[in-house]
């Protein structure tokens, strides 16, 4: 249908450019503008999309007011209506919805919630009173109280599935003590980000929803990752991040925070020149305006699902290093890094300020990265994607439309990649 509708945008505005010329080439154009707007809306997220849904309507609205007729008001409200569909229908084709297999539903499950994550996020859509309607016990995080102790008593209380409403700090915690006991796990995004909600394919604007995944959900198994023996689910960022994150100001004024600590953490005396680390190739580097090391590899280039993580279950770290100014005259240095490997290593002279999911810490060297494949038995609703949106979304035009082409041809465009089985031969590559 996706394809349909841009061959029909495309054979209207150009059957309206030969029809009037010169007049008509203002509508051809106003056509081309409406197509691609409206591609890049189904490609990008956020702002890009927004950006892009406007240039479509600005265009589609400036055809109507330059060109404006009997017979034009009619072929432009075939061509608005063609771009409606053209984007609806190729949001639904790159929608994952994949389909995991059943699983036994736990007799007691129970489900921590931090009522603070996301100010107050699981109070405001009623979670307690959701969770215990279907069953399911809750367990309040008080201040001050030790998740990780927290979920152990319930799992030694008879517990046989347990979930966390927070923040992804407050998921890794429980995905630890659920993988060190074998028990499912949901991730339910009552957080601020819920980053590792996104790349599990779980909805994050459906929080009460995903409390669905402790009744009659599916299982997939995925990855964790550990940083000095610290268990994270999304990355570690070491640099101007890690430093900005652990500023008192940053929850309240983040942009104004991580702009004040460029300088001093790129100066001569920052702390992140002092970072040393190996390519895969085996040389020896110092110096990184960023490591960024991440549960499975992110997406950076291209607008589809950048920021995302097309898979979490590869069974590899994803790596990125950024250079600092005054590094690319260097010879054989890039200015982004990009690898794959099952395990890293950074040193330096001093203590390592990090950002760990988003929350402060300070790692004392070396910082030894390791991935742990297959760690987490994870349960989502089965009215949940399943899959985090990069995993099927192209990067490019080009790339959307020979997918959109094997759709139409019967290719399954949910079909995830391919696990990988460690030991994983590292691989580099530069962005």
């Amino acid at each position: 249908m996706a394809l349909a509708a841009a061959a029909w945008v495309a054979v209207l505005s150009v059957a309206a450019a030969v029809d009037d010329f010169p007049r008509g080439l203002l509508l051809l154009v106003c056509g081309a503008l409406v197509a691609a707007g409206a591609w890049e809306g189904v490609l990008r997220r956020g702002w890009g999309r927004v950006a892009g849904l406007a240039v479509a309507a600005v265009a589609l609205a400036g055809g109507v007011l330059l060109l404006i007729d009997e017979g034009y008001s009619r072929t432009l409200l075939l061509l608005g209506l063609g771009a409606l569909v053209l984007y609806a229908a190729a949001r639904s084709a790159f929608r994952p919805d994949v389909v995991l297999p059943p699983a036994e539903p736990p007799r007691r499950p129970v489900v921590v919630v931090n009522p603070r994550s996301g100010d107050g996020r699981a109070a405001r859509v009623g979670l307690t009173a959701a969770a215990r309607d279907r069953g399911i016990e809750v367990l309040e995080l008080r201040p001050g109280e030790d998740l990780a102790a927290l979920v152990r008593s319930a799992v030694d209380a008879g517990a046989d599935a347990v979930g966390m409403a927070g923040g992804d700090g407050s998921q890794a915690v429980v995905a630890a003590v659920a993988a060190e006991t074998g028990l499912p796990y949901a991730c339910i995004p009552a957080g601020t980000r819920n980053h590792f909600a996104l790349d599990l394919g779980v909805d994050r604007d459906d929080v009460v929803g995903a409390l669905d995944a402790l009744v009659d959900g599916g299982e997939r198994v995925v990855d964790l990752a550990e940083v000095n023996g610290r268990v994270f689910v999304d990355n570690v960022s070491l640099g101007v991040y890690a430093q900005a994150v652990a500023q008192d100001g940053y929850r309240g004024a983040k942009l104004r925070t991580l702009l004040a600590t460029v300088p001093e953490a790129l100066g001569a005396g920052g702390g992140v020149q002092d970072l040393r680390w190996t390519t895969p190739g085996g040389r020896s580097m110092r110096g990184a305006a960023v490591i960024l090391v991440g549960n499975n590899q992110y997406r950076l280039a291209g607008a589809a699902g950048a920021g995302t993580r097309p898979a979490v279950d590869q069974g590899v770290l994803g790596i990125t290093v950024v250079d600092p100014p005054g590094s690319r005259d260097r010879r054989g240095r890039r200015p982004v890094r990009q690898w794959t490997a099952p395990a890293f290593r950074v040193d330096a002279d001093r203590p390592v300020a990090a950002g760990i999911d988003g929350e402060s810490a300070l790692l004392h060297p070396p910082v030894v990265f390791r991935t742990r494949p297959a760690a987490l038995r994870v349960r989502i609703a089965a009215h949940h994607p399943g899959a985090s949106p990069s995993a099927v979304e192209p990067v490019g035009a080009l790339a959307a439309l020979r997918a959109l082409a094997r759709i139409a041809a019967g290719g399954d465009p949910r079909r995830l990649p391919p696990r990988v089985t460690p030991p994983v031969r590292q691989r580099d590559t530069a962005v």
